[in-house]
């Protein structure tokens, strides 16, 4: 069919009616005219106040996201912001903490040294100031070992003591180091006088259990004891090696017949036994500086009387 026959107008089905430039004009007349007659009239304020909340749930529901979105970025940043506030907390903490194991190190070092003062102008001999390392590693000893040793001049059979009373005594001198058998050790004993009575005894360590606060017992004691609770015991000096009236316990437990027949009389120590950290070694009254020899320096036991002395 030639081409200058066909039908040049659109098929039915395409057909748009008016232009679309007549449809712009119309359409932009009818919103001018609208907008006029609700700027005067106000009559579409219903309608849009109807329409708003008719779609508030639509808008609610659209919001969602961006307030999820909010959210989530105020509750890590906030979640972050508070573990970095807890880890510098704790970091403070364990300086504060530190600082005050210091603080509380240093105000009781100078609480001993003070006392240590105070009872190294008492002593009628002379005493060196040494500092407790550690414990004996023998769980059946109680002992200490001081820093003071042969090269310091401290020979076994010296007797320590902290600024509320007897601590032990030397009983083996290393160059550098000695070991301190303490007041409460069983093998431990030393002669003390009842200040109050002025009766003289021996007393013996007491075994206790490893941790529980040293005791010490007088031996051989008369069943009619004078000694009460509360009587306070000192070093008598008659041994050659303490030096007489330094303070040793104070009783606190006397019971009229033990199973031996005697009185049973146990005291409690008055040194810091467990708390010390310094201490005052006080050289053996009965023994001359000249005793000092590597021999007896590395001697086991406590120092022994000097035969040069005379008996008491």
């Amino acid at each position: 069919m030639p081409l200058g026959t066909l039908d040049q107008a659109p098929p039915p089905f395409f057909k748009q009616g008016p232009s679309a430039l007549s449809k712009l004009l119309v359409l932009g007349a009818l919103a001018l005219l609208l907008m006029v007659l609700d700027a005067r009239l106000h009559w579409a304020t219903p309608v849009r106040q109807t329409l708003a909340v008719a779609l508030s749930p639509l808008q609610w529901l659209a919001l969602q996201p961006l307030h999820a979105a909010r959210w989530s970025g105020h509750y890590l940043g906030s979640l972050q912001a508070a573990q970095a506030e807890a880890a510098l907390a704790r970091a403070e903490l364990v300086r504060q903490a530190e600082r005050a194991a210091i603080v509380e190190h240093l105000a009781q070092e100078n609480r001993e040294l003070r006392d240590l003062l105070g009872m190294r102008a008492r002593l009628p001999t002379a005493a060196r100031g040494a500092q407790i390392l550690h414990e004996l590693a023998d769980p059946y000893t109680q002992g200490v070992v001081i820093d003071l040793g042969q090269q310091d001049g401290v020979r076994p059979g010296s007797a320590v003591v902290d600024g509320f009373g007897v601590l032990g005594q030397v009983t083996r001198v290393r160059w550098a180091s000695s070991e301190v058998r303490l007041l409460g050790d069983p093998q431990q004993a030393m002669a003390v006088v009842n200040t109050r009575t002025g009766q003289r005894s021996l007393a013996f360590g007491v075994p206790v259990a490893w941790n529980a606060p040293a005791r010490i017992e007088l031996r051989f004691e008369p069943a009619d004891t004078q000694a009460m609770v509360g009587d306070v015991l000192t070093t008598s000096g008659i041994d050659g090696v303490y030096p007489a009236g330094l303070p040793v316990a104070e009783i606190d437990l006397v019971a009229a017949s033990g199973p031996d027949g005697f009185a049973q009389v146990q005291a409690r120590p008055l040194a810091r036994i467990q708390h010390v950290l310094h201490v005052l070694v006080i050289d053996p009254v009965g023994l001359p500086a000249a005793a000092s020899t590597p021999a007896a320096a590395t001697a086991p036991g406590a120092a022994q009387p000097n035969p040069e002395r005379p008996a008491p």
